[in-house]
């Protein structure tokens, strides 16, 4: 059974509270459960993790390495500001694709620019959860 890993970023775990005419009003704990039931229904096992810290999102991947088959990450402010998280991408070589739950390239210049994008097979965004269930099934196959 292939393994993904889910990693969130910053304010992730905020859903529901955050911003919620951009992100919604369903919490990251149904997120996580939607995760779940989505690795369920495709047949990988899922393992999630959330940080707000880059270097621990870094640490994180480079703990996938030779364990893991496929990375699902959504860097969200990071996504337009670290160099480090798609290197540490880069040099653990798992099949990565970048989610966004929104869709970046509608929002603020800023936010137009992803430097995770260069480190993955494909950037899914503005889907909401169902943008993690397509990267889980990408990696899958």
């Amino acid at each position: 059974m292939k393994k993904i890993l889910v990693i969130n970023g910053p304010n992730i775990n905020m859903l529901g509270i955050r911003e919620t005419e951009i992100y919604g009003e369903k919490s990251y704990m149904k997120l996580l459960v939607y995760i779940e039931n989505a690795g369920e229904e495709i047949g990988v096992e899922i393992q999630q993790f959330q940080s707000n810290c880059e270097g621990a999102i870094i640490d994180r991947i480079q703990q996938a390495y030779g364990k893991t088959d496929g990375i699902v990450i959504n860097p969200a402010a990071y996504t337009h500001t670290s160099i480090a998280i798609p290197d540490a991408l880069k040099a653990v070589g798992i099949p990565a694709v970048e989610v966004h739950l929104s869709d970046i390239n509608n929002r603020e210049d800023y936010r137009k620019l992803s430097y995770t994008s260069e480190a993955c097979i494909a950037t899914i965004m503005g889907k909401g959860f169902e943008g993690y269930k397509e990267a889980i099934k990408i990696l899958a196959e």
